[in-house]
């Protein structure tokens, strides 16, 4: 009976203890069941009784996306090829024609043969139109056009293609392709290495380990690393690639988050090769996330010099999670921070404006912070370079024209009408950016900037208010002056935009290998490193 009794008391309260103990998680649990029920129940009926016919498969899609909108860019939903675009992304390989390709809505235009692989065999070009892939035109084809050239190792698929106006056939052979991490390393001269890091592959610290060892086993007593236009990737490879500069034991990055086991704090594992070697790191503002993680690193250590222009500002880290049917959803769960406690994250995605558009951080709401050495550096904005050179002078004209695709059709054109013997002597000039501008005006370059927008609203409340008649045409001419300073912007950015072209035309003759020999000869952000790194009491004040 006492032992009755001892149960009969025992398990009340080990349950009450559960109760209480969960009742947070209980709450959350709840909330969550609750909406769910009620989505299912809309996603039925709405199915079964709205007067079309629905595709259920569709709607879901937008939902999912909707939802996932309000949070912020890098929390997304992945369908199977999504999955496997994720997977190419984090090895480098894949089968399939070895080019990089741009899926349009009736054409997929070869943006960069890879050298050597098989549509550069095959004699394609970057601009190159492909319209048909064996008998399926791209027009015609609904899903992921660029998935027609993947297929299994040596098969061969026909494509029909157009340059410069000419139809043509090319059968190309699909291989294994291995993407580089490290597609380029050399001597800048006899004690300057130089190595190229594009992308935070599982390849990235082996191959960064490999070209690093094989430089000062050439005489490199200076390291130049470059990780413009890197747009990061595996958080691991970045602590170890830092791990090559720095002894084994030192923080690199500490991520923070709602749920406790994300909060980790990341050092360095093995034991370094260099940690004296003078060292530059060449960021721009495509530099994100992984390129972020070095490049603020060892900024705060005071292990490099920081060169180039203001990084993007990606301090969220985001975590693959499975789901059904080999879907994933990719989910933002912590926040990154270098070693002296920084947050680089330039976007606030959770405070948004009237449009529902992230803002950026504005400068006086950065916090400082101090370097290994005590060097003021500060979070809200990406990283900053220690010496700033080759930033453009208004990125939202810029950025417009470079999504206009304008800056790539001028590179196929001067291609195909310029002959060049060494393009090591290219130098663009006053002529060639004429040509340029006047290449934007029979494009049809045309870009509303926000000014224009609001002048408009106003213009077009106006009228609703029967005021036009006496405004009419001060806005005409507020138009006019706007389109000029546009032109005006337009030639205050010619450095940055000639420096564009160049890089795109260069490729078309050498591929991007030779385009890396090139910059060791042009490239301005490369002649002030290899400046820094010749005098080593210069190279020191920056770090003191």
């Amino acid at each position: 009976m006492k032992h009755l009794l001892k149960k009969r008391f025992v398990i009340p309260v080990i349950a009450a203890a559960l109760f209480f103990t969960t009742s947070a998680f209980q709450n959350d649990f709840f909330e969550i069941a609750k909406q769910i029920e009620i989505f299912t129940t809309l996603f039925k009926e709405l199915n079964m009784n709205y007067v079309d016919e629905t595709n259920p498969g569709d709607l879901m899609d937008t939902a999912i996306k909707s939802m996932l909108a309000d949070l912020d860019p890098y929390t997304n939903f992945m369908n199977e090829q999504d999955v496997e675009a994720a997977r190419i992304n984090n090895t480098g390989d894949y089968t399939g024609i070895g080019a990089k390709v741009k899926t349009l809505k009736d054409k997929l235009v070869i943006l960069e043969p890879y050298k050597d692989y098989p549509a550069d065999k095959a004699g394609l070009k970057a601009g190159d139109e492909i319209i048909k892939v064996g008998n399926t035109a791209i027009s015609n084809y609904k899903d992921n056009a660029g998935d027609l050239l993947k297929g299994s190792p040596d098969s061969s698929v026909e494509v029909t293609y157009k340059r410069q106006g000419k139809t043509q056939t090319a059968s190309i052979k699909r291989a294994e392709v291995a993407i580089k991490a490290v597609p380029h390393f050399s001597l800048i001269n006899k004690e300057t290495g130089y190595i190229v890091l594009s992308q935070f592959s599982d390849k990235a610290y082996a191959e960064t380990n490999y070209a690093l060892r094989d430089l000062k086993a050439q005489g490199a007593q200076k390291i130049v690393l470059d990780l413009r236009g890197n747009p990061g990737g595996l958080l691991n490879e970045a602590i170890k690639i830092v791990n090559l500069f720095v002894p084994k034991g030192q923080l690199v990055v500490t991520t923070k988050s709602k749920v406790k086991k994300y909060n980790r704090i990341y050092v360095t594992q093995n034991d370094p090769i260099d940690t004296k070697i003078p060292l530059v790191i060449l960021i721009d503002g495509s530099s994100a996330s992984a390129s972020e993680i070095v490049s603020g690193a060892l900024q705060d250590l005071d292990r490099a010099v920081v060169v180039g222009s203001r990084s993007f500002g990606k301090g969220l880290v985001q975590r693959p999670k499975q789901l059904t049917y080999g879907t994933q959803v990719k989910i933002t769960i912590s926040r990154y921070y270098t070693p002296s406690g920084r947050c680089i994250q330039s976007l606030d995605y959770w405070n948004r404006n009237e449009k529902g558009e992230a803002v950026r951080i504005k400068q006086e709401n950065y916090n400082a912070f101090k370097t290994k050495n005590g060097r003021p550096v500060f979070d809200g904005g990406g990283v900053f370079p220690d010496e700033v050179i080759g930033a453009p002078k208004n990125s939202t004209i810029t950025n417009a024209i470079i999504n206009s695709d304008l800056i790539f059709d001028f590179a196929t054109q001067y291609y195909y009408t310029h002959n060049i013997e060494n393009i090591n002597n290219l130098v663009l000039n006053d002529k060639d950016f004429l040509a340029f501008k006047s290449f934007l005006k029979t494009n049809n370059f045309s870009f509303e900037t926000d000014t224009e927008k609001a002048l408009k609203k106003a213009f077009d409340v106006s009228k609703k208010e029967d005021l036009n008649d006496n405004i009419e045409r001060d806005y005409k001419l507020l138009i006019q002056n706007l389109n000029q300073s546009k032109l005006i912007v337009i030639d205050e950015n010619k450095n940055f935009l000639l420096k564009l072209l160049t890089e795109d035309i260069v490729k078309r003759y050498v591929y991007r290998e030779g385009l890396y020999d090139y910059y060791k000869i042009h490239n301005p952000e490369i002649k002030k490193a290899t400046e820094i790194l010749s005098n080593l009491s210069k190279y020191e004040s920056y770090l003191k």
